[in-house]
């Protein structure tokens, strides 16, 4: 059976476990566990029998929560079996946040583990839909396995998936079948073109998309997916050493992370072969190549969209550190788009506009929403870019994300890559706050070590224009993440006061 006639999750199951089936499938790194595409195959025809036994049936929608277990993934492809859609919820997550989700999705059961279950009994009286709390880790009597399928079709619905909620509350993402098939198939027909002698790792919580797709892929390829607890900085790459990892995906503060660590006499010992990421900071994509002795990739995507742009071999020398996205993958269109939504000439600035197969089918619940995204038969995604010549496309950051100062217009991305290149600022959020006299003005949170903010507005002034610095500085131990490892701007802009606490550069006072 070639790729392309692959367009469900479970026939992705049946098909690995009877090509692979004696190789390992996947290892959990932490917990010491391992499952061949056999035992993969066999766990979710388990699950997939206890979930029947409960009631659970094609079009039922099951929330899950649990940590990085095999249990997740098992779930997820149970539910895909019996033709119903997984909600996951991030394990940070507490009654106010889980119950919008539950009861926005109308999930009718919470799959658990102990670690979670008062939670869940909070949840069960709190949220009208929720009939039932399944702990994994409880005796399973009388489960008869479900060895085939519910007749599923591409278009059937495989999960609601919340948007991150950098700024506003979480939307849900309906994704059928077909967006994890074409997502899957676009990493082995296309770069980095993953094939059976792969070793992946991913070391994201399983509430979030990539592990999911990691999933997909590595049950299209053969590859051994390997799975971090979490993201540690200190002994990522001995984890990769110790695996023989060949491919691995980051996005967020990882990489900046990753550079922070002291150098290792081992740094360059290892099987990577290439590395992908979303958001490389510019000013950092050489000196990450240089000490690990990997390229690394630059790709764009969203919970919405799945895969959409990524850089080649063939165009990666040129890409490192100017914030280009390469060009598209074979099922999607882009172009960039101005206000009235019609394309902009190569080399000018507009909205990335994307369509093709295995989107999303729109947001739940919300349908001027989806019409308001997809208007035009292209989805917007809220990212500002533009595209060269020869197709590529370069991000400059988020259409919500620009700042109008007087009549300026500020990419708050740029402030954060050079507040970020001081040696002193381990993280930086930059956003717009309210002022009578120039419509907005800019502030900057920060997260590192000691530093006086004029010497902060000092470093901004040799690197960018005087408009841009900012006139609000506030430092903090940690700033709220989304699961996607970007910083929660909608919690920050939330607060009653935005400039409590804040040293002003015009004023030169504390607030």
């Amino acid at each position: 059976m070639s790729t392309d006639q692959i367009e469900d999750l479970d026939t992705l199951v049946r098909r690995a476990a009877a090509r692979w089936g004696e190789r390992t499938a996947w290892t959990f790194d932490t917990r010491g566990e391992q499952l061949t595409f056999r035992q993969v195959e066999a766990g979710v025809a388990q699950l997939a029998g206890r979930l029947a036994g409960l009631g659970i049936g094609r079009g039922d929608r099951v929330a899950v929560l649990l940590r990085n277990r095999p249990e997740f993934p098992l779930t997820w492809l149970a539910l895909a079996r019996l033709g119903a859609a997984m909600v996951p919820v991030n394990t940070n997550y507490r009654r106010h946040d889980a119950g919008h989700l539950l009861a926005d999705s109308g999930a009718c059961l919470l799959v658990t583990e102990p670690e979670f279950l008062d939670l869940a009994d909070a949840l069960l009286s709190a949220v009208p839909t929720l009939e039932q709390v399944l702990d994994v880790d409880s005796p399973a009597p009388g489960a008869e396995p479900v060895a085939g399928a519910v007749a599923a079709v591409p278009e059937d619905l495989a999960n609601i998936q919340y948007t991150s909620g950098t700024t506003g509350r979480p939307k849900g993402c309906l994704l059928p079948h077909r967006y994890w098939t074409v997502l899957a198939e676009s990493m082995v027909s296309e770069f980095p073109r993953l094939c059976e002698d792969d070793v992946m790792l991913t070391a994201q919580p399983f509430h979030y998309i990539d592990p999911q797709w990691n999933v997909a892929a590595a049950l299209l390829s053969g590859a051994h997916l390997v799975v971090l607890d979490r993201f540690h900085p200190a002994t990522f790459w001995e984890r990769v050493r110790a695996h023989g990892v060949t491919y691995f995906y980051c996005l967020g503060l990882m990489p900046g992370l990753l550079l922070r660590m002291p150098p290792h006499p081992l740094d360059r010992h290892h099987r990577v072969r290439a590395v992908q990421a979303s958001a490389i900071p510019g000013q950092l994509h050489r000196q990450l190549e240089e000490r690990w002795g990997v390229p690394w990739y630059e790709a764009f995507g969203m919970t919405e969209t799945g895969a959409d742009l990524r850089v080649r071999e063939d165009g990666h020398d040129a890409a490192v550190g100017t914030g280009c996205v390469g060009r598209p993958t074979a099922r999607r269109d882009v172009r960039i788009v101005g206000p009235d939504d019609r394309p902009v000439p190569r080399g000018e600035q507009g909205e990335i506009a994307l369509r093709g197969a295995g989107l999303m089918d729109g947001y739940l619940g919300r349908p001027e929403a989806t019409a308001e995204a997809f208007r035009g038969g292209w989805f917007h995604t809220g990212d500002l870019g533009r595209m060269d010549e020869l197709g590529n496309v370069y991000h400059l950051g988020r259409t919500k994300d620009m700042i109008r100062r007087s009549g300026e217009n500020i990419s708050a991305t740029e402030v954060e890559e050079v507040l970020q290149l001081h040696p002193a600022v381990h993280t930086a959020a930059v956003v717009a706050v309210p002022d009578e006299l120039r419509g907005e003005e800019v502030k900057a949170y920060l997260v590192g070590d000691p530093v006086e903010p004029e010497e902060l507005a000092a470093h901004c002034l040799e690197q960018m224009a005087y408009f841009k610095v900012p006139r609000y500085w506030e430092f903090r131990e940690a700033l709220p993440l989304t699961a996607s490892e970007r910083v929660a701007k909608g919690e920050l802009l939330a607060a009653d006061n935005l400039l409590a606490g804040s040293y002003d550069r015009v004023e030169k006072v504390w607030r």
